[in-house]
């Protein structure tokens, strides 16, 4: 699909893939969407399809419309740009750093107001305090033509600071990655304009970077990669084919759909998104270089970037409980079948399937596993695996419409280019930068798509395959549904405390695929 990503099952149309390889007809309802009407102003406008509305749906729907106004409300407040940096449909990117990129053309001075009083630049960055989002990986890369119109695409640099509230909150953004005279630091204390227009900036470079590489490559490609490597190198009665299958199966059938949709030609990208059909294999070219194995493992992701003790930090929170219980299970998996690591090193179908990953995977400094030494690293390796195509791939695609439905909050297309100088923009010209009716409706319908439950949904290790019936695998089962149990019930609980709730890795939650 793409020269340098992670390579896909070369199949023309549905039927060569066979029953066994196909899921069943999802259910699609259409949501309310904000658009831009014809005097640009935004206004709600409610559509809606006929039809038998299941409980879980309307539930989802109820859900929706509440956090919609929730996001209407507060799309504007620096506290909230924070929050979903941590905890919005793309938790991956936001980091700790101990030091100031040379490129960011920011001061002591200049960031000294919003900083606690007494504190400086350089005791902030001691302390741990100091945050980063860098959109380097967008720097010069084509956009898209929609409906005519040129759109533009920004590199951002984004610094932020956990404040003594426990806020995450921006207080500078660098909209391109060369400092100069024409690419303006904005800051908190710049007009209320200037300041909003380069927040959404950054909301749009997330939009690309979340919808092609935390979405698509980290999830979708990972599921289809390991699938097709899968049913290469494993027998069906090996054990890893046995756990595997469950959670992977269904991607190539959806990847296939969206290659042949939503990343053609006339799909949504194509038509209605600044990362356009020419963006696409730069952009995934790019991420699949810098993608590392460590920032696919949860535990070793959120240490790194600095965001696994921070107490709102919810996907962390919550993402680590779900590794580990997935970690106990895949064990305990991994302990009925091999009882030395000798055993791991001499399993020949094992070694030739992590080998075909790699081959047909990542770069080779990713740091992925070239073969497998001891239980512990296929341990390791399956739980991300799983990981990827189960958990993460509903924090990243069951999230989006929530915070996008407000489309200012998450804008797929820019129709203006960044500004260059500071005091110029009003909230008229704030609009103009918005993508129009069409494209604006062409994304948060295909969201609303995406965000659905599928008919077939399979909780997180309701496995329902024959194999899973045997003493052994069933006290293994029973043990790490009773767990992942447990956990909904203590994110439902904490939920009902916040005025946010973080649903999205609530294992009740999950599909036990990348299913959508």
């Amino acid at each position: 699909f793409v020269d340098g990503a992670p390579q896909c099952a070369d199949f023309s149309s549905m039927s060569e893939l066979g029953p066994n390889l196909k899921s069943v007809v999802f259910l699609f309802i259409v949501f309310p969407v904000f658009v831009i009407e014809a005097k640009k102003s935004l206004k709600l406008r409610w559509i809606t399809c006929p039809g038998v509305f299941y409980s879980l749906v309307e539930l989802i729907r109820t859900h929706l419309i509440y956090l919609s106004g929730f996001v209407k409300a507060n799309w504007k407040e620096d506290w909230y740009f924070g929050y979903q940096c941590l905890n919005g449909c793309n938790p991956l990117l936001i980091h700790q750093i101990s030091l100031i990129p040379s490129n960011l053309a920011v001061t002591s001075d200049m960031l000294r107001p919003f900083l606690p009083g007494g504190s400086s630049l350089k005791q902030e960055l001691q302390k741990g305090t100091i945050y980063l989002l860098d959109y380097e990986i967008l720097d010069g890369i084509p956009a898209n033509l929609v409906n005519g119109n040129q759109t533009y695409l920004s590199a951002p640099l984004c610094l932020l600071h956990l404040n003594q509230q426990g806020e995450m909150v921006p207080i500078a953004i660098q909209l391109l990655q060369n400092p100069g005279p024409h690419n303006p630091v904005f800051l908190p204390s710049d007009s209320s304009c200037d300041w909003l227009l380069a927040k959404i900036w950054v909301h749009n470079a997330d939009f690309q970077c979340h919808q092609l590489i935390s979405h698509y490559m980290k999830t979708h490609m990972i599921a289809e990669l390991c699938c097709v490597a899968t049913l290469r190198q494993l027998p069906d009665q090996h054990p890893l084919h046995q756990l595997l299958m469950p959670h992977v199966k269904t991607s190539l059938q959806i990847n296939l759909q969206a290659r042949a949709s939503l990343l053609a030609a006339k799909g949504v990208f194509d038509q209605a998104v600044s990362s356009g059909l020419k963006t696409i294999p730069v952009l995934l070219s790019r991420a699949a270089a810098r993608t590392r194995y460590r920032s696919l493992c949860v535990p070793d992701d959120v240490a790194d970037r600095g965001v696994d003790k921070l107490p709102h930090s919810y996907y962390a929170q919550d993402a680590l409980r779900v590794w580990d219980t997935l970690y106990r299970f895949v064990c305990s998996w991994v302990e009925l079948y091999y009882r030395t690591d000798k055993h791991v090193q001499n399993d020949c179908e094992l070694q030739n399937w992590i080998c075909d990953i790699n081959t047909h995977g990542f770069s080779g400094d990713s740091g992925f596993p070239s073969s497998f030494h001891t239980k512990a690293e296929v341990s390791k390796f399956v739980t991300m695996l799983i990981y990827s195509c189960s958990a993460l791939h509903a924090a990243v695609n069951f999230s989006q419409l929530d915070f996008a439905l407000w489309m200012p909050n998450c804008p797929g297309t820019m129709m203006q280019p960044p500004p260059q100088v500071k005091g110029q923009i009003t909230e008229d010209d704030i609009v103009s930068f918005l993508p129009d009716a069409n494209a604006a409706c062409r994304v948060v319908m295909t969201l609303t798509m995406l965000s659905q439950p599928g008919l077939d949904f399979i909780p997180l290790c309701d496995y329902r395959e024959a194999i899973f019936r045997t003493e052994d695998h069933h006290e293994l089962v029973q043990k790490v549904r009773a767990e992942l149990k447990a956990i909904s019930d203590d994110i439902t609980e904490r939920n009902s405390q916040l005025p946010l709730p973080y649903p999205y890795l609530c294992p009740s939650g999950i599909d036990n695929s990348v299913a959508i």
